[in-house]
């Protein structure tokens, strides 16, 4: 798969304007591993290789087990995400298919469930960044570093 065009070359001013919108979320008092697991999910929905790649890569990282990175495409399976977390991932589900309906009265009730109003808005704008990353980079098709890699190793 070709590159279409580098979005963040081609208008810097938006790289910078989304940086800073990430910036605050990264601020927020929303626990880095949740948030590293809302940004895998929305990616797995979207199907961006990109993103996937980074934010796996981050969890891990950050100390994620391999255990719950790779069931999180089916987490609502599986005992090995908090109440809280699983109010989170359903959370991200809703609003990541918000174009095929809108998000349920009972996903919110049980994000409020664990989350306080600013938490709610927090998470929102994090889904919503993930989201604009995610169509950003599977639009133009940005090329995630393994398939630099072996694309430079056949030339």
């Amino acid at each position: 798969m070709t590159q279409r065009l580098n979005a963040f070359q081609t208008a810097p001013e938006a790289y910078k304007a989304m940086l800073g919108l990430q910036e605050y979320v990264n601020q927020s008092q929303l626990e880095h591993s949740l948030l590293e697991l809302v940004k895998i999910r929305a990616s797995q929905i979207n199907r961006c290789a990109y993103c996937l790649h980074m934010h796996i890569g981050d969890a891990r990282k950050a100390g994620e087990s391999e255990a719950r990175i790779n069931l999180l495409s089916a987490w609502e399976e599986s005992e090995l995400y908090t109440p809280r977390e699983r109010a989170a991932l359903r959370w991200t589900e809703e609003l990541t298919h918000v174009a095929d309906r809108s998000p349920s009265d009972e996903a919110f009730a049980e994000l409020r469930e664990h989350f306080s109003e600013k938490d709610c808005v927090d998470l929102s704008v994090a889904i919503g960044m993930i989201n604009l990353w995610n169509r950003i980079n599977c639009g133009f098709r940005t090329r995630h570093p393994q398939d630099r890699r072996r694309e430079a190793a056949a030339a």
